[in-house]
């Protein structure tokens, strides 16, 4: 099927002026937007596309917005993030649209009109997997698929509401469509990673159905994925908090979420380079740890005390390799999770989400790692699990957190040597640092965002002190 190429009118040069400010107003209450605790003091237009006319009774815009902020006290400037917004305008808006509500234009092309959130609307949602379905190119936006996939028309779209960093529309119970929020150039590996899988063979990861790009500057940026969904499935944070309360056992869910990880890794490692970290590799990851934990004591206080004994574990790390021990690294999921793990009906489970921390360069996010990493992010969910439980109804006892974290941690490292032949307890020095380095990176999380959270990865700062 050839590529349907389409011209649209390019809006009027007063779209982004009349817009400023109820923009302004409305993206730092978004939980997408990453640059909350500083006032939007500026926005710049990189690209508008019209993908339905504002004359008629709907109109859509799909925009690229740069935003402008005062700079992080002590940290360099650096340029606006880029956002991706999909803009829809209507005379008014029916009470079903409601909680999409931007605001009312009072000027500009478009005054007299409703502007909204348009993903919360079925229509402009179908006309992304329509441009998908069809391998359309409207002005800068390309719209890629798989060919060897078919997309019917017709899917019923609808929002999911639950996301944090990017959006997701579910088309019909058979296809997600994650949009990308902030958006950076280069290649994201949240469609390179599973594409790269997709070839392997590898069943653990569904593969993308189509996509969305565009290029500015001679730099390509993807903007969204479409991948099959996994029908009736279980998020693996909620299905854990579940079972933890009612007090059921979930080692065996841990061990086949370890196997899971370790076909992955596998996969990986045969569809992208392996490299060795001797000395002089592994010097700079041990220094950037290092760096994290300095600054992260200088921003919550109450971290300090330890921070002598957590830099052991980092110093330990950097003893064994000027000793000569090397390790392996790969590309890696970068940011694993229960929250980033489905479990089917049938009882499979599947790892979603390769963007890697968003908070990260995306040449960081693509560099290979030990799979270590992986590992450390997953035990350290189980231990935020087992805390995060109330306790029982009708009693004040909480249910056992640290012996069921511990069997969960045993289980799924047991299921990753099962499949990888190399259990990750085996190298202690390395899993403690990465475990090190992650719970750093949420005591400054929690202390920030959710200061009722802060005990979780207290608790764990204080487990990983004490073992040097």
């Amino acid at each position: 099927m050839s590529e349907a190429v389409t011209r649209t009118a390019p809006p009027g040069p007063g779209l982004l002026a009349s817009l400023d400010p109820l923009l302004r107003d409305w993206l730092p209450r978004q939980r997408w937007f990453a640059g909350k605790g500083r006032p939007v003091t500026g926005l710049s237009l990189v690209t508008a596309t019209e993908l339905l006319p504002a004359s008629g009774p709907l109109g859509l815009y799909h925009l690229l917005t740069r935003t402008h902020q005062p700079p992080v006290p002590g940290a360099p400037s650096v340029p606006g993030d880029c956002y991706q917004l999909l803009i829809g305008v209507r005379e008014a808006l029916p009470p079903r649209l409601a909680p999409a509500l931007i605001g009312h234009l009072t000027e500009g092309p478009l005054a007299g009109r409703t502007v909204y959130e348009a993903l919360y609307d079925p229509q402009p949602a179908d006309v992304l997997l329509e441009a998908l379905r069809s391998r359309a190119r409207i002005d800068g936006l390309c719209f890629e698929r798989d060919t060897g996939q078919r997309i019917r028309p017709g899917l019923v779209p609808r929002m999911v509401t639950a996301e944090q960093s990017n959006s997701s529309v579910v088309y019909g119970d058979t296809f997600i469509l994650k949009l990308l929020r902030r958006i950076v150039p280069g290649i994201n590996p949240d469609l390179e990673l599973p594409l790269a899988l997709a070839r392997e063979g590898c069943a653990r990861v569904p593969a993308p159905t189509a996509w969305m790009r565009t290029e500015l500057s001679g730099r390509p940026y993807v903007l969204g994925v479409l991948q099959p969904f996994v029908q009736g499935a279980s998020d693996g944070w909620e299905l854990a908090l579940r079972e933890l309360a009612k007090g059921e056992d979930f080692a065996a869910e841990a061990r086949a979420l370890g196997r899971a990880t370790a076909e992955v890794h596998t996969a990986l490692a045969r569809a992208l380079p392996v490299v060795s970290l001797g000395q002089a590799q592994l010097r700079p990851l041990v220094d950037a740890m290092t760096e994290r934990l300095e600054a992260a004591a200088r921003a919550v206080p109450v971290l300090r005390p330890h921070a002598p004994g957590l830099r052991t574990a980092f110093e330990a790390l950097a003893g064994l390799s000027a000793e000569g021990h090397t390790w392996t690294a790969q590309r890696v999921h970068g940011d694993l999770h229960l929250g980033q793990c489905l479990r089917s009906p049938d009882g499979q489970w599947s790892l979603i989400d390769f963007e890697g921390e968003p908070s990260k360069p995306l040449a960081e996010r693509r560099m290979p790692q030990p799979p270590a990493r992986d590992i450390a992010g997953m035990l350290r969910s189980f231990d935020y699990a087992a805390h995060s439980v109330p306790p029982v109804p009708g009693t004040t006892v909480a249910p056992p957190a640290s012996g069921w974290a511990d069997a969960c941690r045993a289980a799924y490292c047991t299921g990753y040597a099962e499949v990888n032949g190399l259990d990750p307890r085996t190298d202690p020095v390395l899993l403690r640092a990465f475990e090190t380095d992650k719970a750093v990176y949420e005591v400054v999380y929690e202390a920030r965002h959710r200061p009722d959270w802060l005990p979780v990865p207290l608790a764990a700062v204080r487990r990983l002190a004490a073992s040097s």
